[in-house]
């Protein structure tokens, strides 16, 4: 399952510049945040995000002179793409310190043919490993808990 969940490059360290496009930016110094508003499109090499609120949480060292992502959050629309990876959701959260990856709300993953779905993804860089959740939530209305599903497409990876 980790390979229909995660691209082998997926968010790792990577020196490529990071653009990013939006309608509107706000720098907010005293939170240590840069909040990218409406149709934001980031890339970094071959790794592309596109979303509807992106919000980059930074910390600065102790000698006030250089700034490392802390962590990143995606609201609304969240669709990731690198080569043939492909994860959507309503929400994206990067922790940098411990390289962990959650893709949430309707979250779902598309390695070529192959799909993954559930209620979170989360994805743990250096330990290569990721998990899968259901809705946990009890519904009144007898409707179905929402399971994790996977459609795995045989020899979808081989070249024919």
């Amino acid at each position: 399952i980790l390979c229909l969940v995660t691209s082998s490059g997926f968010c790792q360290d990577n020196n490529d510049p990071i653009n990013i496009e939006a309608d509107r930016m706000v720098s907010q110094e005293k939170q240590n945040s840069v909040v990218f508003m409406g149709n934001v499109n980031a890339s970094q090499g071959k790794m592309t995000i596109r979303t509807d609120k992106m919000t980059i949480y930074y910390r600065t060292d102790k000698s006030q002179k250089n700034q490392q992502m802390d962590r990143m959050v995606c609201i609304g629309k969240v669709k990731i793409t690198q080569e043939n990876w492909l994860g959507t959701g309503d929400r994206m959260e990067y922790f940098a310190n411990i390289r962990k990856v959650v893709l949430s709300g309707n979250a779902k993953t598309w390695q070529g043919q192959n799909m993954v779905s559930g209620k979170t993804i989360t994805y743990y860089i250096d330990e290569k490993r990721s998990e899968v959740d259901r809705d946990k939530t009890a519904t009144g209305d007898g409707k179905k808990q929402q399971r994790v599903r996977a459609t795995i497409i045989p020899n979808s990876g081989k070249k024919k």
